[in-house]
């Protein structure tokens, strides 16, 4: 993975994976440090049950309130502070509680300006008005550069991944990926009259943006943002 081949070294301290879900990066975690405590916070139960004994201590805690009980060494989030809003007020908490020489290190999709997400936003408002303010959101780079570069060490860096996305007998594959993941709380925000107009819209013009293949799938680009900030005090 990417993210934990830019560790720098590590202080004393434990290792928190925020919005650990099931457990899916517990394993790379301990075979890079055996000998710490290893903390797993989600805000699924259903998720921790599938985590347990993957970590040493199971968290059930939303990301927006989360503070350690420990302070430590690593927090590290891969693909779950995209669910969360307010990053400017989060990410600086979450730099704060480290410890000295301690490092954030975090994975969040970066879709947001291509057609696949921005489309979602753009025939929303059209439709249904203006969104509630407090969705989810990720910032542009710069956003996080200005805010994380006067806290500490900052490395930021993108990489655009390619995936298939298969067929679908209801729908664009394009739009069942996304409405599941990016546009669920645009979604959600909506009545269901407004989701269906905008479900409809959106399988009108996404087609044109990411073409199909004969049997139907779409090669998917899907870009993910890394940054890790090193706390200097």
């Amino acid at each position: 993975m990417d993210l934990l081949r830019a560790l720098p070294d590590l202080p004393q301290g434990c290792v928190a994976d925020l919005g650990c879900g099931s457990g899916a990066v517990a394993a790379p975690l301990r075979s890079l440090f055996p000998a710490r405590q290893l903390v797993g916070i989600d805000a699924s139960a259903e998720m921790l049950a599938k985590a347990e004994g993957q970590y040493d201590t199971l968290v059930q805690a939303d990301i927006t309130e989360w503070a350690p009980q420990e302070t430590p060494a690593l927090i590290f989030s891969n693909a779950a502070l995209q669910w969360v809003p307010d990053h400017v007020t989060i990410l600086p908490r979450l730099v704060d509680s480290l410890a000295p020489g301690g490092t954030l290190a975090v994975q969040v999709p970066h879709q947001n300006n291509a057609p696949s997400h921005r489309m979602w936003r753009v025939l929303a408002e059209e439709l249904c008005g203006p969104l509630p303010d407090g969705l989810p959101d990720v910032l542009r780079p710069a956003g996080y550069y200005h805010l994380l570069a006067p806290l500490g060490a900052l490395s930021l860096w993108e990489t655009e991944y390619y995936q298939i996305l298969p067929a679908c007998d209801e729908g664009n594959p394009v739009r069942r990926f996304t409405e599941a993941t990016y546009a669920r709380p645009i979604l959600q925000a909506l009545t269901q009259a407004e989701q269906t107009r905008l479900i409809d819209a959106y399988e009108d013009v996404i087609a044109s943006a990411y073409p199909a293949s004969e049997d139907g799938s779409v090669l998917f680009p899907l870009r993910r943002m890394f940054f890790t900030v090193t706390r200097q005090d």
